[in-house]
């Protein structure tokens, strides 16, 4: 069996009754917590940018917007949330491909969900669906993919997008894969943005191309159904790897149980040395000789700007974090990264301390942190974002993250809405 068929089958045909409590569970943490960074970051440049764009635009009234009252239609609204939810670099991460699920399917299945006029138990069932679906593409296309250059959140997360939106419009298992085939061709997204808007935008791109692919095909649109795998496909242009056990189980486990979820404002490759450091805490930065960190290579080429004088550069940067930390800064509240943090010379003098290497004996998920102080002494820790958690501790964390954002009233009202299954239209009315 194909991978196209193996993914349109479980897009079209998994019941939602076979969906497994705790997965739904995550599910719904995962859309406060979009929620939540999404709302915190509507006044960021880029979804400024890309929401006035689309209400210039116009045209029909089908889905809500992040941050404001107006509403557009779906393919633009969540091109503007997808942005909007990943300006701040804030939202969730899943390194079985190094992508931020979230951000590229819900804005995606949200916007179809209102013009369906879904009802909260089918939005959540889409959600989850189409975010296993991206991450397993992901999976599928490997490590090179990203190494390459692609940005998985936009490669993979299109394709998880536009099964979300399938499922919720009906769609049968040949339209899916018709979807997955049409957005072959479509889906796209870049590294080399990492640091800039077009980071954000890449999440706007992948929700926006699993509309619009799924509004094309249930219109009639025909494209090649195989060009995900096929010769000249997506997986062989793209530096896929073709890693069939990707689909492995699909349907029965679920590869999203595993997602992370950010606690530091910043890049997802930075919070196992930030999680280190806390247990070192509290450090003298003039009684600090030298820092270092050991990281999986992956992480060089994302999050090692060596001296960023941006407050989105330092969301990018091993020594500017640290830095940061050691001088007091708290890098989970979103004011802590700016421009004038970065022009601190205290802080530019203590990351030039900071030395990063790369060891392939570290797990993406891990880090091994090494202070050595003036006096000789060293400090070690260790962290691995693997450890476990259970869901009663994420939920506590993320609604503390969710309240510190929002306040207490927004943050529980938003959480009230989806524990109880409120209608896509309801949920999305409280987003403006």
């Amino acid at each position: 069996m194909t991978i196209t068929t193996q993914l349109a089958e479980f897009a079209a045909q998994t019941k939602a009754s076979d969906l497994p409590a705790s997965a739904l569970r995550m599910m719904r943490l995962s859309m406060l917590d979009w929620a939540a960074v999404g709302l915190a970051g509507r006044d960021e440049p880029v979804a400024r940018i890309t929401r006035d764009m689309v209400l210039d635009e116009g045209g029909a009234q089908q889905a809500a917007l992040i941050g404001h009252p107006g509403r557009v239609p779906a393919r633009a609204a969540a091109l503007s949330n997808g942005a909007t939810s990943h300006a701040l670099d804030y939202d969730d991460t899943h390194f079985a491909h190094i992508g931020h699920p979230s951000v590229a399917v819900i804005p995606a299945a949200l916007a179809v969900a209102e013009v369906q006029g879904a009802d909260g138990a089918a939005l959540q069932a889409a959600a989850l669906i189409g975010v296993e679906a991206s991450i397993r593409v992901g999976v599928w296309l490997g490590r090179d993919h990203y190494q390459t250059g692609f940005h998985q959140t936009a490669t993979a997360g299109a394709f998880g997008a536009g099964l979300a939106a399938a499922r919720l419009m009906g769609l049968d298992a040949g339209g899916c894969a018709m979807v997955l085939g049409l957005l072959a061709t479509r889906a796209s997204g870049l590294k080399s943005q990492f640091g800039t808007m077009g980071k954000p935008f890449n999440a706007g791109l992948a929700a926006a191309n699993g509309v619009e692919a799924a509004q094309l095909v249930a219109r009639g649109f025909v494209a090649n159904p195989d060009a995900l795998e096929s010769p000249q496909g997506f997986g062989p242009t793209h530096a896929g790897q073709n890693i069939r056990d990707a689909m492995q189980g699909i349907g029965q486990a679920w590869v999203f149980e595993t997602v992370s979820h950010k606690f530091h404002a910043c890049c997802h490759g930075l919070h196992a040395v930030l999680e280190a450091g806390l247990t070192l805490a509290p450090l003298d930065p003039a009684a600090i000789d030298r820092i270092e960190v050991a990281t999986h290579p992956r992480w060089m080429t994302v999050c090692n700007q060596v001296a960023p004088m941006t407050g989105l550069g330092a969301k990018f940067s091993y020594g500017t974090v640290l830095a940061m930390q050691v001088l007091g800064h708290d890098t989970a509240v979103l004011d802590s990264y700016s421009d004038a943090v970065c022009a601190d010379p205290a802080l530019q003098d203590l990351r030039a301390r900071v030395h990063v290497t790369a060891d392939d004996s570290v797990a993406e998920t891990a880090t091994r942190l090494r202070v050595t102080l003036r006096d000789g002494a060293v400090r070690t820790a260790t962290h691995d974002l693997n450890a476990p958690m259970t869901l009663d501790l994420r939920q506590a964390k993320i609604a503390a993250k969710a309240r510190s954002l929002l306040g207490t009233a927004r943050a529980d009202q938003i959480w009230s809405l989806i524990e109880g299954q409120a209608s896509a239209r309801e949920f999305a009315k409280n987003l403006g």
